[in-house]
């Protein structure tokens, strides 16, 4: 018997060290995960923070892409802002229900798309004269009874109609991710550096050219006038013969035909579910503040 043991010691003690090294890679490896160097247990403070990841600085030859994706991004955020800053410098009513808009733009692309194979950015042509009778019948339903109450009311009623849009779109199309994949999607296009598709530049394009049509209509054109004489004094502009529940009606109507085309722009690029809106709006309001909130100069 004792000969026996002798004979299966190597066979333990092979076992044995494997299972010690298999229990100490495990640890260094928990280690190296928590940023552990070594037995002294000194954690890399730029790796950890208790249990939160920092961010490293992003490599030299990701700056042009941040750059260029920044840009073409940032072209759809001025159209949505500029929507938003033109609603409250005129109505000095804040839209919560921007994004709402915004996701039903979206939603008209996608279903342009997929029901009737129209491409995304063609389904303007019908998007403007649509967006802008919703945003008349919405001021005339929803927003006309409450354009002399308090800022509070006003808040509730635009957070309102933000909860109704949603539940809407919830009820009708559920809440799964929707994507809409256009032959030049996948087209890459590569420059300095730099990777982007096709549909990020066309939707750059036309949210430039949007938003100088806006400003062209708000310098030149009779209503943009009296949209801006009625921002800057709304008992002077009532006083000289300008009808002001009018210019209220148009001025929303146009804040949201501006997020609409913000919409059909953005649908070709990100998913489409009924609380999409509420990203871009977040950042579009951080830029209205910055930029000076309804500032109409």
């Amino acid at each position: 018997m004792g000969r026996e043991v002798r004979r299966y010691r190597p066979e333990l003690e092979r076992s044995r060290a494997a299972l010690h090294a298999a229990v100490a890679e495990r640890a260094a490896r928990y280690r190296v995960a928590r940023g552990v160097h070594d037995e002294s247990r000194q954690v890399d403070p730029a790796r950890r923070v208790g249990t939160a990841e920092v961010a490293r600085p992003a490599p030299l030859h990701d700056i042009p892409q941040l750059i260029v994706s920044t840009i073409l991004l940032g072209g759809i955020y001025a159209l949505i802002a500029v929507g938003l800053t033109l609603i409250f410098g005129v109505m000095r009513v804040v839209n919560f229900a921007h994004g709402e808009f915004l996701m039903l733009a979206m939603y008209v692309a996608f279903w342009a798309f997929s029901l009737l194979r129209s491409d995304p950015y063609l389904t303007l042509v019908v998007s403007l004269p649509l967006f802008f009778a919703a945003g008349w019948l919405s001021y005339r339903a929803v927003m006309r009874p409450v354009i002399q109450a308090s800022h509070t009311v006003q808040i509730f009623t635009t957070v309102g109609l933000s909860i109704a849009l949603q539940n809407v779109a919830l009820v009708l199309w559920t809440a799964d991710a929707r994507f809409v994949r256009t032959d030049y999607y996948a087209a890459i296009v590569r420059l300095f550096g730099a990777a982007f598709n096709v549909a990020q530049i066309v939707a750059f394009a036309i949210a430039v050219a949007a938003t100088a049509a806006l400003f062209a209509f708000m310098r030149w054109s009779y209503t943009g006038k009296l949209m801006r004489a009625t921002a800057q004094d709304r008992d002077a502009s009532s006083l000289m013969g300008i009808d002001t529940d009018r210019v209220y009606a148009v001025t929303w109507a146009v804040g949201i035909t501006c997020v609409g085309v913000a919409g059909v722009l953005l649908a070709p690029i990100y998913p489409v579910y009924p609380t999409a809106g509420l990203q871009f709006v977040l950042i579009a309001y951080v830029a209205v503040v910055l930029g000076g909130l309804g500032d109409m100069a």
